[in-house]
């Protein structure tokens, strides 16, 4: 199990590797990436988080060219994650933790992850027996630790930490916004985690950055406590404040993404009752906006039939309900949808809803998007 001296090493905040910053023509920005990098552990934090299936495997190709070709292996730690939903098979999903390892040079993994585990793919982590793949693998040296990244309910959670006890931390969708979602339930994971003792990896601190660009009530109360502090700042502290929280994964996307990160996290000891108390404020003002709660993270789009960007059409539908201006919406749907599919050419196969880890109603809501774009 995770030590608290190897806890404490981790720091509060991590680098997440979902969405780094890409060149006009989709190839990731590596000179950047690698300044990011830099500046990452000079402020001494060393969480890396990446996986399988980010970007095709472009994440994990990030990771070896701007960390692990320039910094000695102990210098840093690396997590990364199986996802049983891509794999055809048992052989297929365990290749893919050598795939990861030939993606990365990395030797060894301080962490793995049991990627997105839900209701709807459980069934496939189970058959494939993963669990004892990821344990095995750790009594062969390639895994340090293991654990999973989870998004479902808290009495789902309860039972899969009952039946696999000697998993070691659990990844969990936390920020102010789902903190008492009634669907995505995060305080009521935290707690269960809590009472299993398990240390949490936060995910999700911004909701795929919807907290760093918040409708302007939301701003407006934030400001009028610390005028000077980031959106941002203020979500990830929120999650790091939590009991128990291991490191909170950041998606950064460019170096002022960065910085911004490494001021807030600098020296972080806490929240105070009265901050606290204005992000209460705060996700009372976030309820009033009515808006679509999708974080990007677009595991919805590989298997759609129709080849509709749906995080993308989200999007734009939320420039219109959060900030009413049509005609940046259309202009944004536009762009997203270009030569691929349009909200309107739905079929409603449902893929989309077995995929989605916030649980959305995606083809009602690709319906609404329709009738605000495609009409």
């Amino acid at each position: 199990m995770l030590s608290e001296q190897e806890i404490r090493r981790i720091g509060k905040l991590g680098f997440g590797l979902m969405r780094l910053p890409k060149l006009e023509d989709g190839s990731m920005d590596i000179e950047q990436i690698k300044q990011m990098v830099d500046l990452f552990l000079d402020k001494g934090f060393i969480y890396f988080d990446t996986a399988y299936v980010y970007d095709g495997g472009l994440s994990e190709e990030a990771a070896r060219d701007a960390l692990v070709r320039r910094y000695p292996r102990e210098r840093f730690l690396l997590a990364t994650k199986l996802n049983a939903r891509v794999a055809e098979n048992r052989e297929a999903a365990e290749k893919q933790l050598q795939t990861s390892l030939e993606r990365t040079e990395a030797g060894y993994f301080d962490s793995y992850l049991l990627h997105a585990i839900g209701s709807g793919n459980l069934p496939k982590y189970d058959e494939y027996r993963i669990w004892d793949f990821a344990a095995r693998k750790k009594a062969e040296g390639l895994i340090k630790h293991w654990g999973f990244s989870f998004h479902d309910g808290p009495d789902l959670l309860d039972r899969l930490l009952n039946e696999h006890p000697d998993a070691e931390f659990v990844q969990l969708q936390i920020n102010y916004a789902d903190w008492e979602d009634s669907r995505v339930a995060s305080r009521r994971c935290y707690e269960v985690a809590q009472a299993h003792g398990k240390p949490v990896v936060v995910m999700e601190p911004v909701k795929g950055g919807t907290l760093a660009n918040p409708p302007q009530r939301v701003r407006d109360v934030l400001a009028a406590t610390e005028p000077d502090a980031s959106p941002a700042s203020w979500a990830i502290r929120f999650a790091a404040s939590q009991q128990g929280v291991m490191t909170v994964l950041s998606g950064m996307s460019n170096l002022d993404q960065m910085r911004d990160n490494l001021k807030t996290m600098a020296g972080f000891t806490g929240f105070t009752a009265a901050q606290a108390e204005t992000l209460e404020q705060a996700r009372k003002a976030l309820l009033s906006v009515d808006s679509i709660g999708c974080t990007g993270c677009r595991y919805c789009v590989d298997g759609c039939p129709m080849n509709i960007p749906i995080p993308g059409i989200f999007s734009a539908m939320n420039e219109r309900l959060i900030f009413d201006n049509a005609p940046s919406a259309h202009r944004r749907y536009g762009m997203v949808t270009g030569e691929r599919g349009k909200a309107a050419d739905c079929i409603a196969c449902g893929q989309c809803e077995g995929a989605c880890p916030q649980q959305l109603p995606v083809i009602e809501l690709l319906k609404k998007c329709s009738v605000e774009f495609d009409q």
